[in-house]
């Protein structure tokens, strides 16, 4: 079985290492990648300046969804990789120009303990109040999907969107909550609010539950000995370069763009540079607005399903200065800036306190985020406006004593993101469902990335190898019972 894969990102690369795993066993398949791009790794990239790791795209993953370690440790690094610094783990929230941190006990969006609520200055008295009264919400059983903004404010209040769940989501979305899908984003939420009708209840008996399984074992990670986040010490690229090393270079094409894709009788025709091959079976791991304009001449419903699909762009500027040029930062790995503020920043990171190790002593790096559903512009302008605006901001924000604006970063690197990010918007879960429905008459073609099932970066290696798994499984002839098995070659 020949299989091409279109896109080189984390998807496509994981699609292409368990091809390559499956390959080299002696199963009968074997593969093409596809990237238009002249580098592999889609938004991982790293980069080492002056020891420092400066991460371009994600600096790392959920701890908890297991596939992105899984892959590095099979990739021979998981002595690579590192946890976040968690005990030192704080976040603000930039409101009126001042960082107010987030309270003490709140799980995600959800206040779970009642002085560190009471006393916040983050909620205004109203919105404390109607957090207390969030206890009696009686149980809502419904099917229809909604937005994030709106399960949040009819529990919590217009307040609670503006500053807890908007700026939370649009750090991890780079979307707003007011168009992501509750069901698709917020499934453990809506399905507190169907069996206990108040939210924090329905959070503090998971937390009981999740306590109570703790207790049952010894291990360091159930006892929440576990980071939230893991990295690798040399930043995401590594990764990426070792599934490279992995893959046999005659399989790969770098800077060769698809320009069509065609159903024929036996499979599929992909149409890149100047000439045509067969396939018989396709992964698309390409974005889901690319992947619809290539399968609109093979299936027009599932083409237009794909590119209906909406996407954010970001931009990260990293900025490294010499920490005693800098006064004394607040606690914690950053802050996060509401939409209400109306600046250009949407969060900030202090990385170098993030993943401890990663940067030299006496330097420190500021990750900032810009962008997002609401502010594309900033993508046209030049790179020297958007590092004066964000050096213009840390001031803003964190005070000139904290940073002078004479103070000139060491290095400074700007990456844009295009269309990037996709966004469950509200009825994801649907559009998901027709879009299945499509892919079962098109047999031989599987889609992975970060618009299906997930968007962060275990989620994305999660379906790339399912994909290859399952089409290496179709490959396989079906034998008699007893009869053993006869490794195929490679078409």
């Amino acid at each position: 079985m020949r299989i091409a894969i279109i896109g080189g990102g984390i998807a496509g690369l994981a699609a292409a290492y368990e091809l390559e795993k499956a390959r080299s066993a002696g199963e009968p398949v074997s593969y093409t990648l596809f990237e238009s791009r002249p580098v592999l790794g889609g938004s991982l990239a790293s980069e080492i300046v002056n020891g420092a790791v400066i991460e371009k795209g994600p600096d790392s993953f959920i701890t908890e969804k297991p596939a992105a370690a899984e892959l590095c440790r099979e990739l021979g690094l998981g002595d690579q990789l590192i946890p976040s610094n968690d005990a030192a783990r704080k976040t603000w929230i930039v409101v009126r120009n001042r960082l107010v941190p987030l309270p003490d006990g709140l799980m995600f969006l959800i206040p779970t303990k009642l002085v560190p609520t009471a006393l916040t200055r983050l909620f205004s008295l109203r919105t404390k109040i109607r957090m207390a009264l969030e206890l009696l919400h009686p149980p809502r059983p419904s099917e229809a999907d909604e937005s994030v903004a709106a399960l949040v404010e009819r529990h919590f209040g217009a307040e609670a969107v503006d500053r807890l769940a908007d700026p939370l989501l649009s750090g991890i979305y780079g979307g707003d909550a007011a168009q992501l899908s509750a069901q698709t984003v917020l499934p453990r939420l809506v399905e507190m609010e169907r069996k206990y009708g108040s939210l924090t209840r329905g959070m503090l008996a998971a937390h009981q539950q999740m306590a109570a399984a703790r207790a049952q074992t010894s291990s360091k990670e159930s006892r929440g000995g576990a980071p939230i986040f893991t990295a690798l010490r040399g930043g995401m690229q590594q990764m990426v370069d070792a599934i490279a090393r992995r893959l046999n270079p005659q399989y790969i094409r770098t800077g060769t763009a698809v320009s069509a894709i065609e159903k024929t009788a036996t499979g599929w025709r992909v149409i890149a540079g100047s000439g045509s091959e067969e396939y018989d079976a396709l992964i698309v791991a390409s974005p889901a607005w690319a992947a619809g304009a290539l399968l609109a001449n093979v299936d027009r419903e599932l083409g237009e399903e794909l590119s209906a699909i909406p996407y954010s762009s970001s931009i990260t500027v990293n900025l490294m200065y010499n920490e005693a040029n800098l006064g004394a930062l607040p606690e914690g790995f950053g802050f996060l800036v509401p939409a209400s503020e109306r600046r250009a920043m949407l969060a900030c990171t202090f990385a170098h306190r993030k993943f401890l190790g990663r940067t030299p002593p006496g330097k420190a790096v500021f990750r900032a985020f810009l962008g997002g559903m609401n502010n594309e512009s900033l993508l046209s302008a030049p790179d020297d406006e958007l590092v004066a605006t964000v050096r213009r901001e840390l001031t803003e924000i964190l005070g000139k004593k904290v940073v002078s604006p004479t103070a000139e970063p060491e290095h400074i690197q700007v990456t844009r993101w295009r269309r990037a990010m996709a966004q469950y918007a509200v009825g994801h879960k649907d559009r998901m469902a027709r879009i299945n429905s499509r892919l079962t008459v098109l047999p031989g073609l599987r889609l992975a990335g970060n618009a299906y099932d997930g968007i962060g970066v275990p989620d994305c290696i999660r379906l790339g190898r399912k994909a290859a798994k399952e089409l290496v499984a179709a490959a396989q002839p079906v034998r008699p019972i007893g009869q053993s098995h006869e490794h195929g070659t490679a078409r």
